[in-house]
């Protein structure tokens, strides 16, 4: 692999969202093994190693999901700004994905580095798994709603643990030739 091909796989990352998906088309357990594998290869300051995830994969747990996140929309959206169809959407996407991965901060619990050291890592782990979609050819996206943040308990999750959002995975029908847009680099760099 060149410099080129990974420039070439950064580019062409993107965040695939459910109205994409390809609903009914499984994921193999082993495809989602090698996306974790290559998360836990992230930098890791100390080797803390702070990124837990919690998949849901089968359609019982999908479901379990899909149930939390419209029954969390219910309990805690005013009554004045409730509607009955963004309940339904807010637990649609879970059942269109393939899997949807919790990224869990685990920080080291004796706290030897400062938190956003540790979420950061968390955060290059992520990005491991999401190169490694686009590899694939498998749809991804990152989403941290209230829900996702709140989801300790659901989630089960230990003393000082902390859920950072969903990690959701499919197969797609994006098109392929949707433009990347980034500003330009040498706006935000200054050479010292």
């Amino acid at each position: 692999m060149t410099l080129t091909d990974i420039s070439d796989l950064i580019k062409q990352r993107r965040a695939v969202f459910p109205k994409f998906y390809t609903p009914g088309k499984p994921i193999d357990k082993v495809v989602i093994e090698q996306l974790l594998e290559n998360a836990n290869w992230a930098p890791t300051h100390k080797r803390t190693e702070p990124w837990r995830f919690k998949v849901f994969h089968s359609d019982e747990s999908r479901q379990k999901l899909s149930e939390y996140l419209s029954e969390f929309y219910k309990k805690n959206t005013p009554a004045d700004l409730f509607s009955e169809e963004k309940m339904k959407a807010a637990g649609a996407n879970p059942l269109r994905a393939g899997a949807v991965i919790a990224i869990v901060l685990h920080p080291d619990p004796a706290a030897n580095l400062p938190e956003f050291e540790e979420i950061a890592s968390v955060a290059m782990a992520v990005q491991n798994m999401w190169l490694s979609c686009a590899a694939m050819g498998l749809g991804s996206f990152w989403a941290s709603p209230k829900a996702a943040l709140e989801a300790n308990d659901f989630l089960q999750l230990e003393a000082g643990e902390r859920c950072l959002g969903f990690f959701y995975l499919a197969w797609h029908e994006m098109p392929a030739d949707v433009p990347g847009q980034r500003g330009n680099v040498a706006d935000k760099t200054v050479w010292m």
